[in-house]
């Protein structure tokens, strides 16, 4: 379990902010940080990991302490059972993708843990290639298998997917849930993408000004109510959810989660990131697919 308490001062462009952060964290939950840029999510992420201090406040991870302002404790990065991943990828230019994954491991172990590291990331036929003769998917398929290396207490996330294109982003996320259901860390992700906290969070605390403004599940937090019953607008499916002979249909419309009931038949030509059109049938609103 984790239980993060703190407080910072920020210097932002809109003037200063003061972050306030409280929350406990089940073991292996998914959890994201959503909110505009400035709101205070990469600075919480990087007080988390120890590199940014709290002005107060404690993180307890496990039973031990990482950060306590009155005991003066604030353990350094490499004290703090953790892996990260950057926007950026941060590779060693220098290292093959199996030695990337390696770097951090003890000699003994570092055999076996890379073999299978390499395995389960689909990297086996790129284990000796360099990071500049790797797509930016690729990269990024290494920079988390380097992070789980290690099997961390909390895997950090920055943002790691939001350089590449969709249908990349699709892939990468499907296989990020596929490494969590794995090795089960517990996870925070920045982000500020709906349909990507959609996807992959069990939880999201939407962060603005610094302040958390909303929580919950991403369905409690985002879906909207009281729709007209005329209209005709466009989105991506985000999420899909079973329910008896019916689903649940999760579609990003702008910045807005819509949940729309589908039949079986419509959900047959669904698929999560699938663009389609909305429109009502007087109350009963009709999915439809819409041309890649």
């Amino acid at each position: 379990m984790i239980s993060i308490n703190v407080t910072k001062r920020l210097h932002t462009a809109d003037g200063p902010m003061e972050l306030e952060f409280r929350a406990t964290v089940e073991d292996g939950q998914f959890v994201t940080l959503f909110g505009p840029s400035g709101a205070g999510k990469t600075t919480l992420l990087r007080m988390v990991a120890g590199l940014t201090a709290p002005d107060q406040g404690t993180i307890e991870v496990n039973g031990q302490t990482w950060f306590d302002s009155n005991r003066r404790i604030n353990l350094s990065p490499r004290q703090r059972s953790i892996g990260m991943v950057f926007q950026d990828y941060a590779l060693f230019p220098h290292m093959s993708v199996a030695q990337n994954i390696g770097a951090a491991l003890p000699r003994a172990k570092r055999h076996s843990v890379v073999r299978e590291l390499l395995e389960v990331a689909g990297l086996q036929e790129l284990a000796s290639r360099k990071p500049d003769q790797l797509s930016g998917g690729q990269r990024q398929r290494v920079a988390l298998a380097r992070a789980l290396a290690l099997r961390p207490s909390l895997l950090l996330l920055d943002e790691p997917l939001s350089a590449l294109d969709l249908q990349m982003r699709l892939k990468l996320q499907e296989e990020l849930l596929s490494l969590h259901r794995r090795y089960q860390p517990t996870t925070l992700l920045v982000s500020h993408d709906m349909s990507e906290v959609f996807r992959l969070s069990s939880r999201v605390f939407v962060l603005e000004r610094g302040q958390v403004a909303r929580s919950g599940s991403p369905a409690e937090v985002f879906a909207s109510s009281g729709i007209s019953n005329k209209f005709r607008f466009t989105g991506e499916v985000v999420h899909m959810v079973p329910s008896g002979v019916v689903s649940i249909v999760h579609i990003l419309v702008g910045s807005d989660i819509v949940q729309v009931v589908a039949s079986g038949q419509e959900c047959r030509e669904l698929q999560v990131g699938k663009r389609v059109m909305i429109a009502s049938k007087a109350f009963n609103p009709l999915i439809i697919p819409l041309a890649e």
